[in-house]
C-alpha cells in the first residue's frame, strides 16, 4: 500500500508513515469518509484511491477546510503555504496557474472521483453545527490546531459517526501545538472512549 504525494504539500511527509496510515484505515474498510482539514488534498486523493479500490464507485468522501491564509488562522498553527521546491512553485504558478490550497485546486486533484466527493469550505467552528452529516464510517481530524477548535471538531465528529465508526486525529503530540493533545485527552476521558496512540502521532478513537 503506497502513499502518493502528487507533487503537492502534505502533512504526511514520510511515505512509510503514509503507508501505515492507509493500512490503519484499511482495517475499517470505510465506504464513507470525512476529512476535517484537507490542505492540498493529498490525503484526500489517497483515501479516495483506497475506497475506489475496495468499493468501486460506491463510496463517499467529504472534505472540509477553511481554505484561508494569513493572520486569521495564525492561532490554528497553519502549515506553510509556500513550496520549498522552486519547481513546484513554477509548476503551479506558471504552468498549472492554480493555487493548490483552494477548493478548486483540491477538486482538480480529485476530479477522477468528482461524483463521489463533496468539498466544503468554511471554518469548522462555525459550519459544523449546520451540516447534516450522519453514519460516517471514518473521520480524520486534522484541521485547526487550537484547543477550542479541536474540541469542537471532535464533538461534532462524534455526532456524525456511524455506530461502529472510527475517528483518527493527526498531530496528537505536537510540541508547538499542545492544545491538540489536551483537547483529545479531554474528549477521550469525557466520553470514556477506547483509544490507541499510533506512531506517537495519530490518536485513534473508537466508541
Amino acid at each position: 500500500m503506497k502513499y502518493y504525494k502528487y507533487f503537492r504539500k502534505t502533512s504526511i511527509k514520510d511515505k512509510e508513515v503514509g503507508r501505515l496510515f492507509l493500512e490503519e484505515i484499511q482495517k475499517k474498510n470505510p465506504k464513507t469518509f470525512l476529512e476535517i482539514g484537507i490542505f492540498h488534498g493529498v490525503t484526500a486523493r489517497n483515501i479516495c484511491n483506497l475506497m475506489y479500490k475496495n468499493h468501486g464507485s460506491e463510496f463517499k468522501y467529504i472534505g472540509i477546510d477553511i481554505f484561508e491564509e494569513g493572520d486569521g488562522v495564525k492561532n490554528e498553527v497553519a502549515p506553510s503555504f509556500k513550496f520549498n521546491n522552486p519547481l513546484k512553485t513554477f509548476y503551479f504558478k506558471y504552468l498549472k496557474r492554480q493555487n493548490p490550497y483552494t477548493a478548486e485546486g483540491v477538486k482538480d486533484l480529485l476530479s477522477k472521483y468528482e461524483k463521489n466527493i463533496q468539498i466544503i469550505q468554511g471554518n469548522t467552528n462555525e459550519i459544523l453545527k449546520d451540516l447534516n452529516l450522519k453514519d460516517i464510517d471514518y473521520i480524520f481530524v486534522d484541521g485547526g490546531h487550537d484547543y477550542k477548535t479541536v474540541k469542537n471538531d471532535l464533538a461534532y465528529s462524534k455526532k456524525f459517526l456511524s455506530s461502529n465508526g472510527v475517528i483518527i486525529c493527526d498531530d496528537y503530540n505536537l510540541s508547538y501545538a499542545p492544545g491538540v493533545k489536551k483537547a483529545i485527552d479531554e474528549f477521550i476521558s469525557e466520553n470514556k472512549c477506547k483509544h490507541e496512540i499510533i506512531l506517537e502521532r495519530f490518536a485513534k478513537i473508537e466508541f
